[in-house]
């Protein structure tokens, strides 16, 4: 495959994830304030894009309650800085089964399961430009856990999102995940071009290498907007990676908590560092303007 360097690159910022990071980094934040003022700042130096899940503001555990993601889109909503706004629509799917010899029933205190609707609640009143569509069901590295997304849950998810205007982001953790969007689209559930993000090295998924990285790049249609990231140090590496395999990039506290060894990272500063490498390459930084215009997507406040 030849290098096809993308030359406008937008760069996305995954705020602050789900996983159990809270306690491993002071900069992880937790409250719809914080959440809200980090995409700021990732926004102020250079994410056109900004990813956010939300967490309890007390134990940062991870959380999908509608008044949190409401406080936090208001927040940024009415900042004076622009910026794509992208939530999760992760979860609601996660269910940690018992002992290999008795799997079931399943363990409640872990185990988080919701129905489609429930699922994309927060979007009714939210209202952002785009929501990731987790486009599979996948084992997780984190005890017997299963990241659960049926078919099913996929196309009334992805359907409810077009309903409401929003656009889905593919998130392909394998490359069966990406044939499956492919299905979406040619069934019209996903409307065409779509917009699709490649997630290495997330065990147990597509494992972090470039021959599976090219490999999964030469399946995208040719037509589709697509970015790429990967986990801890193989986070900027993939920056590079992205960009010269024709993508975009996303960074961020999600994925990676350091800047380089033994030095704790904000979301700016991987922004930032994101962004020199970007330029070095020789490609522009798009603005959220610019991704708009791009991907077609409207800004709207919530309701």
């Amino acid at each position: 495959m030849p290098l096809q360097i993308n030359r406008s690159v937008f760069i996305t910022c995954a705020v602050t994830g789900s996983g159990a990071t809270q306690d491993r980094s002071p900069h992880v934040p937790r409250s719809p304030a914080q959440i809200a003022q980090s995409a700021i700042e990732a926004a102020k130096a250079g994410a056109a894009v900004v990813h956010c899940h939300v967490r309890d503001p007390d134990t940062g555990a991870p959380s999908r309650d509608p008044a949190l993601y409401r406080e936090l889109t208001e927040r940024i909503r009415e900042s004076d800085t622009d910026v794509v706004l992208n939530l999760s629509a992760g979860m609601g799917g996660d269910m940690v089964f018992g002992p290999v010899e008795n799997p079931l029933p399943l363990d409640p205190s872990a185990t988080d399961m919701a129905g489609a609707s429930e699922r994309v609640e927060h979007l009714v009143s939210c209202r952002p430009e785009i929501c990731t569509l987790d486009c599979g069901t996948m084992n997780f590295s984190e005890a017997d856990y299963v990241m659960t997304n049926t078919p099913g849950m996929l196309r009334a998810m992805c359907s409810r999102m077009i309903e409401l205007g929003i656009t889905p982001e593919i998130e392909a953790f394998d490359s069966g995940h990406l044939w499956f969007a492919r299905e979406l689209a040619r069934e019209g559930c996903l409307p065409t071009p779509a917009l699709l993000q490649l997630c290495m090295g997330v065990p147990w998924g597509a494992p972090n290498d470039l021959g599976t990285f090219l490999a999964m790049v030469n399946q995208i249609p040719q037509d589709w907007t697509w970015s790429a990231f990967s986990l801890g140090r193989d986070q900027m590496p993939y920056v590079a990676g992205s960009v010269l395999a024709g993508g975009n990039v996303r960074v961020g506290l999600e994925d990676n908590l350091y800047l380089e060894k033994g030095v704790l990272a904000s979301n700016a500063q991987l922004v930032e560092r994101a962004a020199r490498i970007i330029e070095g390459l020789g490609a522009s930084l798009m603005g959220p303007a610019e991704v708009r215009e791009k991907l077609q997507l409207t800004k709207r406040a919530p309701l």
